[in-house]
């Protein structure tokens, strides 16, 4: 039988595995493109339980082990990969609830209702990804449930192998590039990892690779920093207290996020259906904890001492002086507002670059997720910035494929009405937030949104990460290349000569709009030259404009309407 010290050490070891092979998961990207992150994102999504699991004792129950793993994981699930890898293992929690230990059957039972979560949560699966593997790999374990786990697993985990070597049959673009899908890959990672426990082994030691610099809420409590003339005594709340709180049954937080916000400050409450993890700045911890404890059982509290963190930080110096600064700006951003019923419509949207985040900004956005390719905000990130926007109706607007599915699992957190809009790209944002409507209903204007965002052409000039090759063409690593709404169309040497033949390319007869949307590895002056040169080759009629948006990964992104 798997215990709960079993179960809970082999999701550390996948936990382990997962972060030490990540790169190699990231470079499967199909595309050379610099935003191959699903690696990064699964190891970001399953290290995410790897704090509260280290807490439970060697003494807790599969149960235990997996609802904590669970809820970590859907808090931190990143790009679709993290969260079809948080679904995967929520279904886990669901199969081995109230169950002490767990035998051959539950984890077959397990691996299945897992995936038929993840199927669920994927509007139109595509086969020869980490569905398919999965899916493969379930039904195997549903077959050898006569064998002992440890048995059982090695057993799914071959079918898994043979499904992830299958799918460049299944899927052209990942034979075209020679890949494998990095999905399926990186859960066989974890499986592998969590292999070793089951056999009896030790955890998979961590080797501590660093993680690509991303964009979280993970600054949250991490001290209250102003300009030069703050002094320590003007922190009126100087305890950051945050504690996880689990749930009695039937249990609401409202009543206790209301008391946190009526005895301190920048008060963040992410919950879920069994935790709550909660986060305050106030004066007195302890009156904080005593109210809390009403609700449930807390456990991981964490109280720090701002006053103390001011003086210590202000004295290394101004380069980290400003680093705390954002942080703070960063917490105060997603501070939980409760609903205004005189309030219909608020917005979220996610965006890289100062100067996208002003154009969100003036077309009425409430709060901007600094996110995008290389950078996918975690479900909290995205649900703390919901919770942030006092309307009774929140459309949030992803702009980019590979973070609508974390933005569909925060909408099922919230505790206002959440409607998603799968914008894929910040263009189609652009457009969509022009198309709303302040008088229609929600979900009249979602389809007027969406159909006006669907309209847009994007348009990316971006550079090539490693050698590769494309469609029997060699793409040298550094080349410049052409993407057409997410397909390569071309490489070269010459960035401006990319960005005009590619506008170009993209322009249609009805063609109105082109917009330029300058990334912030390109001067002001150079933009203004781009510009002008697809102006020159894609004029008549044509409005031609450009927006600096300061953006990583993309010299240029273009919007042709």
């Amino acid at each position: 039988m798997i215990t709960g010290q079993i179960l809970r050490d082999a999701i550390l070891s996948g936990a382990n595995n997962i972060a030490n092979q990540r790169t190699r998961v990231d470079e499967l990207n199909v595309f050379p493109v610099p935003d191959g992150d699903t690696g990064t994102n699964m190891s970001m999504t399953v290290g995410a339980a790897i704090r509260e699991l280290e807490a439970l004792p060697d003494t807790c129950t599969v149960a235990e082990a997996s609802k904590t793993a669970a809820s970590a994981m859907l808090r931190g699930a990143r790009g679709n990969s993290g969260v079809i890898t948080s679904l995967l293992f929520r279904g886990f929690s669901k199969a081995l609830k109230d169950k002490t230990e767990a035998g051959a059957a539950d984890l077959a039972n397990a691996l299945q209702m897992g995936v038929d979560a993840a199927y669920k949560a994927v509007m139109k699966p595509t086969e020869g990804t980490i569905l398919t593997v999965t899916r493969l790999a379930a039904e195997k374990a549903a077959a050898c449930t006569d064998l002992e786990p440890a048995a059982l697993w090695a057993a799914m985990m071959e079918a898994g192998q043979a499904a992830l070597e299958d799918t460049p049959n299944l899927l052209p673009v990942l034979k075209k590039a020679g890949v494998v899908d990095a999905g399926g890959q990186g859960i066989m990672v974890v499986f592998e990892g969590m292999k070793q426990v089951f056999d009896g082994g030790e955890i998979v030691a961590s080797a501590e690779v660093a993680a690509k610099p991303k964009v979280s809420s993970d600054a949250a409590g991490k001290g209250v920093f102003a300009d030069d003339l703050m002094k320590v005594e003007d922190i009126k709340n100087g305890y950051c207290t945050q504690f996880l709180l689990h749930k009695n049954e039937g249990a609401s937080v409202t009543r206790l996020r209301a008391f946190l916000e009526s005895n301190g400050d920048s008060v963040v409450v992410i919950e879920d259906d069994d935790v709550a993890n909660c986060h305050v700045h106030t004066s007195d911890p302890g009156m904080m904890l005593s109210e809390a404890i009403k609700y449930g059982y807390l456990t991981d509290f964490k109280i720090e001492n701002m006053h103390e963190q001011f003086l210590a930080r202000q004295a290394q110096g101004k380069g980290l002086e400003k680093q705390a600064r954002a942080e703070e700006q960063k917490e105060s951003e997603f501070t939980y507002a409760a609903v205004d019923p005189e309030r219909a419509y608020g917005f979220v949207a996610v965006a890289a670059g100062e100067g996208l985040k002003s154009v969100f900004a003036d077309l009425g956005v409430d709060a901007v997720v600094s996110g995008g390719q290389t950078m996918n905000p975690s479900t909290e990130d995205i649900l703390a910035a919901i919770q942030s926007v006092p309307a009774k109706t929140v459309l949030v607007l992803p702009n980019n494929k590979n973070i609508i599915m974390a933005a569909e699992q925060a909408q099922k957190l919230a505790d206002r009405k959440v409607i998603v809009l799968p914008t894929r790209t910040v263009p189609q944002g652009m457009t969509a937030m022009l198309n709303f409507d302040p008088d229609a209903k929600p979900d009249d204007n979602a389809v007027t949104m969406m159909q006006a965002a669907d309209r847009v052409s994007t348009g990316l000039v971006t550079y090539a990460a490693r050698d590769s090759e494309f469609d029997g063409k060699p793409i040298k690593k550094g080349e410049i290349m052409a993407l057409e709404n997410g397909k390569i169309v071309a490489t070269g040497t010459d960035i401006v000569k990319a960005t005009y033949r590619l506008a170009r390319s993209m322009r249609k007869k009805d063609t109105q709009f082109i917009t330029v949307i300058s990334g912030c590895d390109v001067s002001e002056e150079e933009a203004e030259h781009t510009t002008e040169m697809v102006r020159a080759k894609c004029g008549g009629n044509i409005e031609v404009s450009h927006i600096s948006g300061g953006q990583p990964v993309y010299y240029y992104m273009i919007s042709v309407e």
